[in-house]
């Protein structure tokens, strides 16, 4: 009786235990980045009076976040081409060879693998921008982080607000340096992803 009831614990353990495991390799969840509540936007100051702003209209990407191993990787396509300023002789002027060039790079991308969470929360993600072909590591920090059950999708949605602040020398992007313009420009990347 003894030796039965042990044989009956082991099957219930070794079921757990597959179980459990199955519920470990499931944790990875994919998310398609939302690009109505999805947007980049960078800042830089014009002679230190006022600020440069503009964002790219057109965005595409993915998540992978696994919560339970903390662990994630995005990878998010920007049309270059869509900048916008709200000043079309501006816009033409950002697509231009003096600064994204895009005739040449139409695209901008990030990707990163490597999350940095507080509890559940995302707080940074670093990885690789690539601008007018040269990619240079960038983190980008979350200013804040959540996710929630769209009562409009009817699935779960995560997002957050991050920043960086990059140099766009480091890309070749050197306009303006010589005139006092400043090597540092601000990103704000406003980003939601739903779950597939």
């Amino acid at each position: 009786m003894r030796s039965s009831r042990s044989l009956l614990s082991m099957v219930a353990l070794a079921v757990c235990a597959a179980g459990t495991a199955g519920v470990a390799q499931a944790a990875p969840a994919a998310y398609a980045i939302d690009p109505t509540h999805t947007f980049a936007t960078f800042e830089i100051s014009h002679f230190g009076a006022s600020m440069n702003r503009a964002r790219f209209d057109k965005k595409t990407g993915s998540v992978t976040l696994d919560k339970v191993a903390k662990t994630g990787k995005v990878d998010i396509t920007i049309d270059a081409t869509s900048v916008n300023s709200g000043t079309a002789a501006f816009d033409k002027h950002l697509q231009s060879p003096d600064l994204f060039d895009t005739a040449k790079y139409p695209t901008i991308t990030f990707t990163g693998d490597q999350f940095t969470f507080e509890g559940d929360k995302v707080t940074a993600v670093a990885g690789t921008l690539t601008l007018l072909g040269k990619s240079a590591p960038v983190t980008l920090k979350a200013n804040q982080f959540a996710c929630y059950q769209s009562p409009m999708l009817k699935r779960e949605v995560c997002g957050g607000d991050f920043e960086a602040t990059i140099d766009r020398t480091v890309f070749g992007m050197n306009y303006g340096v010589d005139w006092g313009f400043p090597k540092s420009v601000r990103i704000v990347v406003q980003a939601e992803a739903v779950k597939q």
